[in-house]
């Protein structure tokens, strides 16, 4: 999804960085893999290891792309944490708003896409991911069910928390269709954007 949004971004002769969470620097590709593929952490631990990587990932790569006028398309931010850490972890909520607030800098995205699955589908589409890759689930992948229903409660709870800022998008949808639902609302929710799309129609 957002390679090709990039790739749509580019087309228009809008400068972009497409990024992600964590991973989106060299400390932060340590910190995936430590995260995603090591072995049991202490639930605390694994938070302050994801504020870690973002508070890196936007002092050496967000914010310079941003100075730049670049638009950032990032895998994952804020938002993330709350659900996973917050609403699936079951740790203190003003707790992760305060280390989010530390490792952002107070920089919030402008727009939030939240792609919906059903849990199960979810679950389903990561194993079937692990199968065709030849490799096998992430440790929150592997997390049992009730994890993954808190998670979802999450997102919905902070959908309907922030209606301003956060889309909800089908992402039962096939492909083709939700990166139109969601280029159309990236369209709409910038007006840069808007009007370059506009000068392309202008010109055939």
């Amino acid at each position: 999804m957002l390679d090709r949004i990039a790739a749509q971004l580019s087309n228009l002769g809008q400068p972009c960085l497409c990024t992600r969470e964590p991973g989106g620097t060299d400390i932060g590709r340590s910190l995936r893999e430590l995260l995603l593929q090591g072995g049991d952490l202490a639930i605390e631990t694994e938070l302050l290891l994801y504020a870690a990587d973002r508070a890196e990932h936007v002092a050496s790569t967000i914010c310079p792309a941003l100075a730049a006028g670049q638009i950032v398309l990032c895998d994952r931010y804020v938002d993330s944490t709350v659900a996973y850490q917050g609403y699936g972890r079951q740790l203190d909520l003003e707790t992760i708003d305060r280390l989010n607030a530390i490792a952002t800098r107070g920089l919030m995205p402008d727009l939030t896409l939240w792609l919906d699955v059903p849990v199960q589908e979810g679950l389903r589409r990561a194993h079937d991911r692990a199968l065709t890759s030849a490799g096998s689930l992430d440790r929150l992948e592997q997390t049992a069910l009730d994890f993954h229903e808190r998670l979802h409660e999450g997102f919905r709870q902070l959908a309907q928390q922030y209606p301003g800022r956060i889309c909800r998008l089908d992402a039962c949808r096939p492909p083709d269709v939700l990166f139109v639902a969601a280029w159309e609302i990236l369209v709409e929710r910038c007006p840069q954007l808007a009007r370059k799309v506009m000068a392309r129609g202008e010109r055939g």
